[in-house]
Order: C-alpha cells, then sequence, then structure tokens
C-alpha cells in the first residue's frame, strides 16, 4: 500500500447526538412508564416489541454512520462513511479542490446525501467541507475538521 500522508476521523454532529439520546430516552421513558403502570395488556406488550425493535435499528443506524474516515495517500483520496459507503478518487482524476460549508439548503440534512446542485456529499454536520470537483463526473463535497490542510495536500499532489 501506498505511503499514507493525510488521515482523519470526522465524528457526527451535537445535533445528531442530541436527536439520538432524545429518542433513546423518549422509548426508555415510555417503557419504563408502561410498565410501572402494571397490567400491560397484550397490543402494550407488542407496542414495547415495535419501540424497542425501532430503537434498536436506529442506534444500529448512528453507530454505523458515527463519522466518517479521510485518508490521503499519493495516488489516491478515500472517504468512508459507514459499512457501505466509500468514495475513493485518484489525486490524478481531481481538477480542483476548494474549502465550502455543508449546508442544510444544499443537501437538506446530514449524511449520505445528493445536492439538489447534482453533487454527492458524505456530511456529518453543517459545517467545514471539501468540495472535491472531478475531471470527469459529479461534484463531491465531504466533511473535515481540516479542510484548508486537505486541499492542500490535494493540490500539491495534482501538480505533480
Amino acid at each position: 500500500m501506498e505511503n499514507m500522508v493525510f488521515r482523519e476521523w470526522v465524528p457526527i454532529g451535537i445535533l445528531v447526538r442530541f436527536l439520538m439520546i432524545s429518542f433513546s430516552l423518549i422509548i426508555i421513558f415510555i417503557t419504563a412508564v408502561l410498565i410501572g403502570l402494571g397490567n400491560l395488556a397484550s397490543e402494550d406488550f407488542y407496542g414495547l416489541i415495535v419501540g424497542w425493535g425501532v430503537l434498536a435499528f436506529v442506534l444500529f443506524l448512528f453507530w454505523n454512520y458515527r463519522g466518517l474516515e479521510i485518508k490521503i495517500n499519493s495516488n489516491e483520496l478515500s472517504v468512508k462513511y459507514g459499512f457501505f459507503n466509500k468514495r475513493t478518487i485518484r489525486l490524478a482524476q481531481i481538477a480542483s479542490c476548494k474549502v465550502t460549508k455543508a449546508s442544510f439548503g444544499r443537501y437538506g440534512g446530514v449524511g449520505v446525501r445528493c445536492g439538489f446542485d447534482g453533487s454527492t456529499a458524505y456530511t456529518t454536520s453543517f459545517g467545514n467541507a471539501v468540495e472535491i470537483i472531478p475531471k470527469k463526473g459529479s461534484t463531491f463535497v465531504f466533511s473535515s475538521i481540516n479542510p484548508e490542510k486537505i486541499c492542500k495536500i490535494i493540490e500539491a499532489n495534482t501538480r505533480n
């Protein structure tokens, strides 16, 4: 494998964490109230099972998309977001790189998104991001803690 030039882990944003904790606490509270009242009817019991099933699924999604991993070596940029979303771009195929913001207006949320402008984004929050414009294909945007550093590395390696 090529020598690693840059590596970064970008965790999910505070808003997503808050929503996840709030949802979990609501399910736990409802369960505690129903059990505390006693005399659970079968409909209540099935409702609890469904509620906990939904909670388990949402917690899996939260765990899977807890952050994205960015790697740059001398030949390529790789961005991985969960088990199923990985994008690898050869540095020679990048036309330009710029620092941008991942905004709600452009992507309608966080996660793996398609922008209203035809771009694809892997965003963990509405904040700093890198916009990659390839020589062929659609624009790719991803969240980063160090977008300036990533663009400098890409620009230095595409000039060679």
